[in-house]
């Protein structure tokens, strides 16, 4: 439906109101009576109270309309100010009755100009060439400025000539540039802060009304409400710039947390998007110096001629001062700078205002990440916090490497090591037992009677030799045995075997030491125990180291062993009655060279290798053993594997 207009609207309402009117007996008058001239004033009177309220009406809804236009742009816009300005700035003109405005925003002490309306092209030029104003102080717009107050002009003409810009257009030149009378300059503040100005022009002298101004105040009040909303949305979408940009940075530093080229570019390069940098360049240690190694945004010929030109700690350049006083630097302007002195690289590179940010490793500088603008825009707060965050996150990246290649490096020369005291202790070995072989050997040949009968004098120290020999020859035998689980050369000969015979076996071997020491010695071995499938020999070496040292340490009462088998394994024990075994001690007690309390042990003899090579032999099995015990109350040693053991556990 069109709208009708404002004069179609009025006749349209006094029809309706006079068809509504009750009718009057029509009372006999003569021609010009002063009954007939009161009606006449008073319909006249009603008339203009219903055109002043009809007008008023219209006011309200224009009003109203403008209103909630620029509130419908403020909520589109996204926190983009310039259609919410041009929206305000329309509005404000047309309800004020002028042809042109201007809005802008405060630069310190100066204005810029951000939105234009109904402005001639001379004067659009002018502000587009000029956008920053810069007016005196006892100008219209430094009084208003300074005061924070709305000021009119009623004739731009009549004010004295004062140079409102650089380019030096004064009062008559606004007037003749813009076609300027009266006009009006309403402050934007927040909390008394000056946030801009609104510039209300009339081409012809008629001072605005104080509805007028007073509706381009609440304009202004709109503008920096919409400002202030820029404003958070901006600072939260820089908020989420910066999570975004670590999190990606700790992405790729996670997947490629050794490939240092690929975190320290894109470290480079999300510094340079996320604040808005044409350039971008990180300093790191090469040959003993500081050298350019990662850039973004550069030509190749800026590249080759900086690459072999090492970054010195002096002021000279931004990085050289990041890296002499180990903080960050910000340049405006290199060619500004008196202390600015890489004008060859400067020009070759392009750049005005720069930004360097130490990388530090415990307070000192190892590296430095710069960015660069080719114009002189100077970086934010904002942006320098995430700068000196990714610095951060590249001096950790180097660290990291640089630990692990120190790591490398060790493992490097700790398996060497290993190699060559496994290496040394298999031939030691295999050395000693030759030997000692032959030594145990000739000793039996001599009790035998092979040379002749011993007398009792000799025969006793030869059984003496030959206790001594076999306790040195397991000696041997265990620490060849640790030389090749610890060279990972230990390999489990899997066959079949009975768990009974080999508790049986070691109870033969080993029931006359108990004998000697009047102990118990007893065997529970459950009935019909599957058979098994591992490594018999290893387990036999198990049970014998168990049940000898629960032998050796035990001076009265007995020694039991005990096999049973559930859940698809074997449960085999070794219980003493013996002295006991301190918690301390058994947290130890599987370690190599490791023993429990040394005043027993000193007395007892060993070296502290049979339960370590035991436990890692039931691993290999995958089982494990473990102690349970108490002292003064015995102790007993459990080791579980499984009874069909398909193939060997190798070390985690």
């Amino acid at each position: 439906m069109r709208r009708r207009s404002r004069a179609s609207s009025k006749v349209a309402t006094a029809r309706s109101r006079k068809a509504q009117m009750p009718k009057r007996r029509n009372a006999p008058v003569t021609r010009g009576s002063s009954s007939d001239d009161g009606q006449g004033a008073e319909i006249a009177r009603l008339t203009r109270e219903r055109d002043e309220a009809l007008e008023q009406l219209s006011e309200a809804l224009e009003r109203q309309t403008a209103t909630s236009e620029v509130l419908r742009v403020i909520s589109s816009s996204s926190g983009i100010l310039e259609p919410v300005f041009q929206a305000m700035l329309a509005n404000a003109v047309r309800l004020c009755e002028a042809k042109s405005g201007l809005m802008c925003r405060s630069e310190g002490e100066a204005l810029r100009a951000v939105a234009l309306h109904g402005v001639p092209p001379a004067f659009a030029e002018e502000r587009r060439r000029n956008p920053v104003i810069r007016p005196s102080p006892d100008s219209t717009l430094g009084r208003a400025m300074a005061t924070k107050q709305t000021v009119q002009i009623a004739d731009i003409r009549d004010e004295p000539a004062h140079p409102d810009s650089p380019s030096g257009t004064t009062g008559a030149q606004l007037a003749r540039l813009a076609g300027a009378r009266t006009y009006i300059v309403v402050p934007m503040l927040k909390e008394d802060e000056l946030i801009g100005t609104i510039h209300i022009y009339r081409q012809e002298v008629r001072p605005f009304t104080d509805k007028q101004i007073e509706l381009v105040t609440t304009f202004a009040d709109q503008a920096v409400i919409a400002i202030e909303n820029a404003r958070l949305l901006n600072e939260l979408r820089q908020s989420l710039q910066q999570q975004t940009a670590t999190a990606d940075v700790l992405k790729v530093i996670s997947r490629s947390a050794f490939d240092l080229r690929t975190v320290l570019q894109t470290l480079v390069e999300s510094a340079a998007r996320f604040c808005d940098a044409d350039k971008a360049s990180l300093t790191r240690e090469r040959d003993g110096a500081l050298y350019r190694a990662e850039a973004y945004g550069f030509s190749r010929e800026y590249l080759d001629y900086v690459q072999d030109i090492p970054i010195k700690q002096d002021r000279g350049s931004a990085s050289g001062r990041a890296l002499l006083e180990g903080r960050v630097v910000h340049i405006a302007d290199a060619l500004a700078d008196p202390e600015y002195t890489l004008m060859d690289v400067q020009k070759l590179g392009g750049y005005r205002t720069v930004l360097s940010v130490p990388m530090l490793r415990k307070g000192v500088p190892i590296g430095v990440l710069a960015l660069l603008r080719s114009d002189v825009r100077p970086f934010t707060d904002k942006q320098i916090e995430l700068v000196t965050t990714f610095a951060d996150q590249a001096a950790i990246a180097i660290e990291n490497v640089r630990l692990f290649d120190e790591i490398q490096d060790k493992g490097r020369q700790l398996e060497e090591a290993s190699q060559h005291k496994s290496q040394f202790l298999a031939n030691m070995s295999h050395e000693l037992r030759t030997p000692l072989n032959a030594i145990l050997g000739y000793a039996e040949l001599i009790v035998d009677g092979a040379y002749g009968d011993p007398s009792e004098k000799m025969l006793g120290v030869l059984k003496r030799l030959e206790g001594q020999g076999k306790h040195l020859l397991g000696l041997i035998n265990d620490v060849l045995d640790l030389s090749k689980i610890e060279a990972g050369q230990l390999v489990l000969e899997l066959s079949d075997y009975c768990i009974q015979d080999i508790a049986q076996a070691v109870c033969s071997t080993l029931e006359p030491l108990a004998t000697d020491k009047k102990l118990g010695f007893k065997v529970e071995v459950a009935p019909r125990l599957p058979p098994g499938h591992g490594d018999g020999r290893r387990l036999t070496q198990v049970l014998i180291n168990l049940v000898g040292n629960a032998i050796k340490f035990t001076d009265a009462g007995e020694v039991a062993i005990k096999a049973e088998a559930y859940n698809g394994s074997f449960h085999v024990s070794v219980r003493d009655t013996g002295p006991g075994i301190s918690s301390a001690d058994q947290a130890r007690l599987f370690q190599e060279f490791q023993q429990g309390d040394s005043t027993i042990t000193k007395k007892k003899g060993g070296t502290g290798l049979g339960l370590a090579i035991s436990k890692r032999i039931i691993e290999m099995h995958g089982g494990r053993i473990w102690v349970e015990s108490q002292p003064g109350q015995g102790s007993t040693f459990t080791f579980t594997l499984p009874v069909i053991v398909e193939r060997q556990v190798e070390a985690a």
